[in-house]
């Protein structure tokens, strides 16, 4: 019979014991648990310059896209093993399901397992806290290879008894283990003595491949499959903390990491003084006080803990509960990113370039190339500056165009997650034909381009996806809206046509003013600018006209609202107006018409109607005289103070420098403050307040000259009041004020 090796699949001791195990038996043949058609990675996992963690991935070639991951951190068994073999230069093979296989079965709905709660159980009738620290005690402190590997065996086969209940699980552990008892007889069929087979694999499946029938090449013909690729990839501490795609994974990979290292040394009791050195290390460069006498306290904590355990050698629990007691002096927020750092940690695999390289990396890179972003692949974040206007002082189209098609390829890879590049906010508002980009390559980036492999093979076939998929589940206008604005920005047409028809059939359903509004802004900015771009919008100017006309017939009703709820208000009518302004085709007349309406009702948020006030002034439909007698009724004696002054700050948001000219308003205003009593005025003091924070320092020396010559005093002093910052007892005041409920006056 060959040697059954049960590991956990990112276990430091099983990959020391299994190391030992394959010194002493020298086996001829080396068989791991994974996917038996990876089989041809295990080279390139083995490539001198590959450092782990680096994980093996299959994805499905048809949509929708399924995957597998399979990662390997220095520490998991099969690596070291693989490593091993390749070294001894001894045949290693994967026997487990061919990925084609997986990602069929994957497909099918499956039944929760219960294999997790089952861990927990045996871990708190053990009386340890959670499963890690139940297997790190009993496992990971061994130190013999024979007594982990008869202990790993006996564990699997008592957790198989209990699993028994998951139907689905149990069928698809059956069918695995057959299928793997099939490679093992086909090794010794090849002429591979039976005692000369090594088999490593998690521990539940030793004694299942022991006792069951190996499939039949009939039933393996029979077995579900579906066209897939695969690669090797870039693999990360956190992702593997966090079982990104796997659920084998560990809590606490750095801390793991520590084990090995320890273990190598056959000094296991090192990685606890390595665990709570380093976050004493993290505490004092974070500027945090950490002695060494604490340190010296938290081992000998830590060793006690274990001790009332019955054990020599501490686990994680026992060393962050000796961290939290003697570094974070009792409170765990005070060192949580010390663990964080220290068990987790921030390491990133990495691959020599050219090793298993995706179409769709091979597609990014170059990308790369032919855009001329080669030198932005640093480590150091760069600037670069896009003008998206053809440039007429090359002879090639190309280079012509070179910006925009950079831009285009910027805004793709934004769409895909993958964070290379992050478009930074431009000082030029009006120049629509610059960008400015921040360019920095991480790792962590390498790992994002080849998940996007899930979703094309190229770049742009990946994000045509991905926007095929946002568009299917889009159930509102601003979705949509926010989809072919995208899809303009990454300069793809037929998307953006796609997108308008689904806004075709999505507008004509009930949608709130602050809604269309904001669907508005964005079909005007890709309409305006869609030229720049290479896009086609005419198809959305009657989409826009439609929306606006009914923006205009709503926008009165939807000013009935709090003064929370009007600050959306507000910023839809900023932007109905802009469109009013850009778009010459749109209903201006009726656009005019509901702005008079809110600004003259009584029975509207007051902010609102000042807003729409300050619109008509704007855009020359109020004159001075009109706005002198709406002041005076918005404020005068008996309107109550928090409306009159909630109108004013609606009219201070727009015209600053025509409302500080006014005299007359000022005058207005002042007569108004004088005619509040005390309550009163603590009422207009919030509004007020605020209103005066919309205008700059210029501008309220400005208004401190109306003022100043309104009261009769020293137009510096006033300005000083004005733009003076308050104190933490006026804020404090200020804030109470703005939280209290006027209507208990």
């Amino acid at each position: 019979m060959p040697l059954y090796f049960g590991i956990r699949h990112l276990s430091p001791a099983g990959a020391k014991h299994v190391l030992e195990t394959l010194k002493k038996y020298k086996p001829a043949l080396v068989l791991i648990e994974g996917p038996s058609d990876l089989t041809g990675l295990m080279d390139d996992i083995c490539h001198k310059k590959a450092v782990p963690p680096i994980a093996m991935m299959a994805y499905s070639e048809t949509v929708p896209i399924e995957s597998i991951l399979y990662p390997f951190a220095e520490y998991s068994p099969e690596y070291q093993a693989i490593l091993w073999a390749k070294k001894q230069n001894i045949p290693c093979r994967f026997i487990d399901l061919p990925s084609s296989v997986f990602l069929a079965i994957s497909k099918r709905k499956r039944i929760e397992s219960n294999t997790a709660d089952i861990y927990q159980k045996i871990a708190e009738q053990s009386g340890e806290k959670d499963q890690e620290i139940y297997w790190e005690r009993n496992f990971e402190h061994r130190t013999d290879a024979v007594s982990y590997q008869q202990c790993a065996n006996i564990f699997g086969k008592e957790l198989r008894e209990l699993s028994v209940d998951d139907t689905y699980e149990t069928a698809e552990n059956i069918l695995r283990e057959a299928y793997m008892k099939k490679q093992i007889d086909n090794a010794m069929q090849e002429g591979f003595s039976e005692d000369k087979i090594i088999v490593i694999t998690g521990a539940y499946h030793v004694e299942g491949i022991k006792n069951c029938e190996p499939l039949t090449e009939k039933e393996i013909k029979a077995l579900p499959k579906i066209p897939a690729q695969h690669t090797l990839m870039p693999y990360s501490y956190y992702r593997l903390s966090s079982r990104s795609g796997y659920g084998a994974g560990n809590k606490a990979p750095a801390y793991y990491e520590l084990l090995w290292k320890a273990m190598k040394k056959n000094n296991l009791i090192e990685a606890s003084y390595q665990y709570l050195s380093s976050i004493s290390s993290f505490q004092r460069k974070t500027g945090n006080m950490s002695s060494s006498a604490e340190v010296i306290e938290a081992v000998r904590l830590a060793i006690t803990l274990a001790n009332m355990k019955k054990s020599n050698i501490p686990t994680l629990q026992d060393l962050r509960d000796a961290a939290i007691t003697c570094l974070g002096h009792g409170s765990f927020s005070e060192i949580a990113k010390a663990v964080a750092s220290t068990e987790i940690g921030t390491k990133i695999g990495a691959l020599p370039e050219g090793v298993s390289r995706t179409s769709i990396q091979s597609d990014f890179y170059y990308k790369l190339k032919d855009l001329k972003l080669e030198r932005y692949k640093g480590l150091e974040a760069q600037i670069l500056e896009l003008d998206l206007r053809e440039n007429t002082r090359v002879k090639s189209q190309k280079s012509a165009f070179l910006d925009l098609e950079r831009s285009f390829f910027l805004h793709r890879i934004c769409v895909l997650g993958i964070h290379f590049a992050q478009k930074q906010k431009s000082y030029q508002e009006k120049a629509t034909w610059a960008e400015k980009w921040l360019l920095q390559w991480t790792p962590e980036a390498e790992i994002e381009i080849v998940e996007a492999a899930l979703q094309g093979e190229t770049v742009e076939v990946a994000v045509a996806f991905s926007f095929k998929e946002k568009l299917e589940k889009a159930t509102s206008i601003i979705e949509t809206a926010e989809i072919l604005e995208n899809a303009s920005l990454c300069g793809m047409p037929q998307v953006v046509q796609n997108a308008t028809i689904v806004l075709q059939g999505l507008f004509v359903e009930e949608s709130s003013v602050i809604d269309i509004a904001n669907t508005i802004h964005k079909l005007s900015a890709v309409i305006r600018y869609g030229n720049i771009r290479c896009v086609d919008a005419n198809a959305l100017l009657p989409i826009l006209e439609q929306l606006f006309y009914r923006a205009c017939l709503l926008l009165e009703k939807s000013c009935i609202c709090d003064n929370h709820a009007v600050e959306g208000i507000i910023t839809a009518m900023d932007f109905l107006n802009l469109a009013s302004i850009n778009h010459d085709t749109l209903a201006i007349k009726q656009w005019v018409d509901a702005l008079l309406n809110v600004s003259n009702r009584d029975d509207l948020n007051t902010k609102a109607s000042g807003f729409a006030a300050a619109i008509l002034l704007e855009r020359g439909e109020m004159t001075q005289q009109m706005l002198l007698e709406e002041m005076k009724r918005r404020l005068s004696y008996g309107i109550p103070a928090d409306l009159g002054a909630g109108w004013f700050e609606g009219l201070a948001l727009k015209n600053k420098y025509a409302l500080i000219s006014r005299f007359s308003l000022w005058e207005q205003l002042s007569e108004y403050i004088d005619t509040l009593n005390e309550e009163e005025f603590k009422k207009a003091l919030v509004f007020l307040r605020r209103a005066f924070s919309y205008f700059t320092a210029s501008e309220r020396n400005n208004i401190a000259e109306n003022l100043g010559e309104i009261w009769q005093f020293n137009t510096q002093q006033v300005s000083a009041i004005l733009n003076d910052t308050l104190t933490e007892i006026e804020q404090d005041t200020l804030q109470q004020l703005d939280e209290f409920d006027f209507g208990d006056i």
